[in-house]
């Protein structure tokens, strides 16, 4: 039976680059000037190729990666967040449904998904990393969880997976300072299996680059540069030593020692999809995710003020509570002077 009788050979992919060659299909998240932040397209693209691979019988191993050198993803576009489901709370549902679609179509392609880490992975990008079997990263890369930061909940996989991969405090560490955690870190936290030099210097690599030297390399400055080279030898060496196994006790490996993380996940997932496409509607994410498209500060303090004062730090304009004794109109923020409806000076607390 043709492989297309299953899933469709071809697809109008538009933010997502697939090719399958010598037993291997690689996947690539194609947003580099969005740093590869998938957007709700991409989620279905992603979920797509996935499954593709999944049923194709000459792809053995898949390879999940990111455009260019500067980040393997960094998550939902929160540009699209902002603008599109903080003022349609609902349909952010319907987001985390194909957000959900896409993880799990990491976990049951059957096959091993190696990671290959050519940058910074934030937020959901750091959660897909996580969903893959196996990591490689480029030492310049960084993992980081950012969502107490922005107005979200990082419960696409790092609440559920993190605990269980680096332990409580380290995920506690990471979930609640929303830190960067460098490759080397990485490494020794068991959240990646291996790490290479991506830095050279004058054409040569430089071993544990330091900060200064990724900016350097980054900006392409005093002789530095960003070279992968060696990542993909060793992304290609693991590959080849994966295609050198039987592909269904391979399948059934992957499927047990997947237990505890679809266990947490299949516990948590559908209560996380609800109560986020919910708190979509409060001030949090409005500020959080309004800060970042704005490219200003986030005032964590004015909301923790507001509680603090007896007001409202869930609704930006106060809870909906005044009557205008004008026109009727009802459930007008307690925060507005005038009524929003015919204009009238409003009596606070709708007296």
């Amino acid at each position: 039976m043709d492989m297309t009788e299953f899933a469709s050979a071809t697809a109008d992919y538009r933010e997502v680059l697939y090719d399958v060659r010598d037993w291997v299909a690689h996947v690539t998240i194609n947003r580099e000037p969005a740093y590869n932040a998938y957007s709700t397209r991409a989620l279905v693209e992603l979920a797509h190729a996935f499954r593709r691979a999944a049923f194709d019988d000459h792809v053995a191993v898949i390879v999940f990666t990111g455009a260019g050198t500067r980040a393997f993803c960094t998550g939902g576009d929160v540009k699209e967040y902002a603008g599109t489901y903080t003022s349609r709370p609902r349909d952010y549902w319907k987001y985390m449904t194909l957000f959900g679609a896409y993880i799990e179509s990491i976990l049951n392609t059957g096959k091993p998904v190696i990671a290959r880490v050519n940058g910074m992975a934030v937020g959901g990008g750091n959660e897909s990393h996580l969903a893959c079997d196996l990591s490689v990263m480029a030492d310049h890369a960084y993992l980081r969880q950012v969502g107490t930061s922005v107005g979200s909940v990082a419960a696409g996989g790092a609440t559920q997976w993190l605990p269980m991969v680096v332990g409580d405090r380290r995920a506690r560490y990471m979930l609640m300072t929303n830190r960067r955690v460098p490759s080397q870190q990485a490494l020794e936290w068991g959240l990646v299996n291996e790490v290479v030099p991506s830095v050279t210097h004058n054409g040569e690599f430089v071993e544990h680059a330091t900060e200064d030297q990724i900016d350097q390399a980054q900006k392409g400055k005093e002789g530095y540069a960003i070279d992968l080279s060696r990542l993909d030898q060793a992304v290609d060496a693991l590959c080849r030593e994966l295609i050198d196994k039987f592909p269904e006790c391979m399948r059934y490996t992957k499927q047990q020692v997947n237990f505890w993380k679809d266990l947490a996940w299949h516990q948590t997932i559908g209560h996380a999809r609800d109560w986020l496409s919910i708190h979509y509607a409060s001030w949090e994410p409005m500020e959080g995710m309004g800060a970042f498209v704005e490219k200003r500060p986030v005032d964590y303090l004015k909301l923790r003020q507001a509680a603090a004062e007896g007001g409202s730090s869930e609704f930006r304009w106060g809870p909906y509570v005044q009557t205008c004794p004008h026109c009727g109109a009802r459930d007008l923020p307690a925060g507005f002077s005038h009524c929003g409806q015919c204009g009238q000076p409003l009596a606070k607390g709708g007296e």
